[in-house]
């Protein structure tokens, strides 16, 4: 019989790309638009980013999401201007691949929203995210407002993740006990390990990830899928 009475799902890298990192969505796109640089200086460039957008304001709490991945490639090229000067990194092609991921996250949410849909018609749902205070936007943009009973957004509450605190206040928003909730993430260093401390079930969405992450005995996760589309079938095996 199944036992899960709600869900805690992370965001980015879950239900926007279906467990691919956004690193490596990114990095794609820039293969595509055909960027002379290494995957190493690629890697500067995207967590010289995320650190710039964690520590400054510079996403509105009213940015679309459009609007944050033009920014944030924005922010990648100057990067590489100022430690690759040798190479012309043109502002259009920052421009085209953020419309590129854009339309890729577009594509993905199809089939997200649906199987959202499904288990919000089942279970009482929370978002848990590592996210830059445009959440609500976000998900207004995506169709997705209706589905969540709360968002905890870590520039909001002052918690990021891998602090377990963070999914402590989406198991407090649940009124549930961790064990009767299941966690969906893409990282098993940030969703994982963190949720299954606090005695959640967990599910890891697991495709393309940005690097190899060890797995602590004890804290493994429940289950393992490389699609969204499954989540529904498993948590019923809970």
């Amino acid at each position: 019989m199944n036992s899960i009475k709600g869900i805690i799902f992370d965001y980015g890298g879950t239900i926007d790309t279906n467990g691919i990192h956004w690193g490596e969505f990114i990095w794609e796109e820039y293969r595509k638009a055909g960027i002379d640089i290494t995957r190493e200086k690629y890697r500067e460039a995207y967590v010289h980013g995320e650190r710039f957008l964690a520590k400054n304001p510079v996403i509105e709490p009213t940015d679309t999401f459009h609007t944050l991945l033009r920014k944030k490639l924005a922010i990648h090229f100057d990067y590489l201007r100022d430690t690759q000067p040798e190479t012309e990194f043109k502002e259009s092609k920052a421009v085209e691949i953020a419309d590129a991921c854009y339309k890729n996250v577009e594509n993905t949410l199809k089939t997200a929203c649906k199987v959202i849909e499904e288990l919000s018609i089942r279970y009482p749902i929370v978002l848990v995210t590592n996210f830059y205070g445009n959440m609500p936007t976000v998900l207004k943009e995506f169709n997705l407002s209706g589905y969540f009973k709360e968002i905890v957004e870590s520039s909001v509450v002052g918690l990021r993740k891998p602090d377990p605190a963070l999914f402590a206040l989406g198991v407090e928003a649940l009124g549930l006990k961790p064990q009767e909730i299941v966690v969906i993430g893409d990282s098993y260093r940030k969703d994982i390990y963190p949720a299954s401390t606090l005695g959640c079930r967990t599910i890891w969405l697991k495709d393309i990830c940005w690097e190899e992450e060890p797995v602590v005995e004890g804290n493994e996760a429940t289950f393992i899928t490389n699609s969204i589309e499954h989540i529904p079938q498993i948590i019923e095996q809970f």
